[in-house]
């Protein structure tokens, strides 16, 4: 008896390796991805503006990057004690108005590299929902604590999600024609804008998005979101507050992605990655024994090999 549906899943061309440069975007999803390239070794840089909700704020983000422009002070609000862009998440937000502008700047100069760099950019959609600030008629990223009633809320259409998707994939391939562009839509819930709205928003995104990775080179579709729904159904696999995937869950849906989009050489160096790491966690009962301290030296040999091979891999 089969007790699972399972999402059919097809092997995907250029496979992530070592030699590999990964920009990842988006939703908290992306960073969870972003956090498994992270532990095993993978050359990746995750939303250098933090988390971006909407595929609104992630075409603004690409277009202040791949354009060259420069926030100015102007860009900047003050409020609750500390500097905000309405373009990035609170997380880049500083009491020193100086601080965030040097921030803002200093990762768009980055963001422009790596996507000339990447061979892979995973964008994560999280919500159709948008806020409109309506002093400034201004579709913003986050609303950093700004009351409600400033703003007004908005189901982007398919089609203003197909245009602003087109635009994402054409400011990318205009700095990086090579790219392979790869879109998935976040498996968390967004229960703030209501369950049924968050149905709307999803089915929304991922119309959307199959409507233009259909039939085009360099683009493809990863669904985590159906993974999560259909594989994953059951309460067991979200976190405490019944909306994000679990650790489990992420685990799965890595394991998953891996089987697609990583090789199998890259698999069996990743394999070595994750016994240092386990092994630099170790603590031993006796750190002067004869067995500890041999450990330790096969653990120091065992980096050398790796960083003989790859010598951006740290494991400081």
């Amino acid at each position: 008896m089969n007790l699972q549906t399972k999402i059919t899943l097809q092997s995907q061309e250029p496979k992530v390796d070592y030699n590999s440069e990964l920009l990842l975007l988006g939703s908290c999803f992306a960073e969870n991805i972003g956090e498994k390239f992270e532990y095993f070794k993978f050359k990746n840089k995750v939303n250098p503006f933090g988390i971006l909700f909407h595929p609104k704020a992630i075409e603004t983000f690409l277009w202040m990057a791949t354009q060259e422009e420069k926030y100015t002070d102007t860009d900047l609000f003050y409020v609750n004690e500390q500097w905000h862009c309405f373009d990035a998440h609170s997380s880049l937000s500083n009491a020193d108005q100086n601080v965030v502008l040097s921030n803002l700047n200093t990762a768009l100069t980055a963001t422009r590299e790596n996507i000339k760099s990447a061979t892979h950019v995973f964008i994560t959609l999280g919500t159709a929902w948008v806020y409109r600030l309506k002093s400034l008629d201004m579709v913003v990223a986050n609303c950093h604590k700004i009351p409600q009633r400033e703003f007004e809320k908005e189901l982007l259409s398919v089609e203003e999600i197909n245009q602003c998707l087109q635009n994402c994939i054409h400011l990318i391939k205009g700095v990086n024609p090579s790219a392979e562009i790869v879109f998935t839509v976040s498996p968390v819930r967004h229960s703030k804008d209501g369950f049924v709205e968050n149905n709307r928003s999803k089915s929304h995104l991922i119309t959307s998005v199959h409507q233009v990775v259909s039939g085009n080179k360099n683009l493809s579709y990863f669904p985590s979101y159906e993974i999560m729904m259909d594989e994953l159904r059951d309460y067991r696999f979200y976190d405490i507050d019944m909306i994000h995937p679990s650790s489990v869950a992420i685990h799965y849906i890595w394991e998953r992605f891996s089987k697609v989009w990583i090789s199998e050489k890259t698999a069996q160096t990743m394999i070595r990655v994750e016994e240092i790491k386990k092994g630099m966690k170790h603590r031993p009962f006796n750190p002067k024994s004869k067995q500890y301290l041999e450990f330790l030296e096969k653990l120091e040999s065992k980096k050398y090999q790796l960083y003989q091979e790859y010598p951006f891999m740290d494991f400081s």
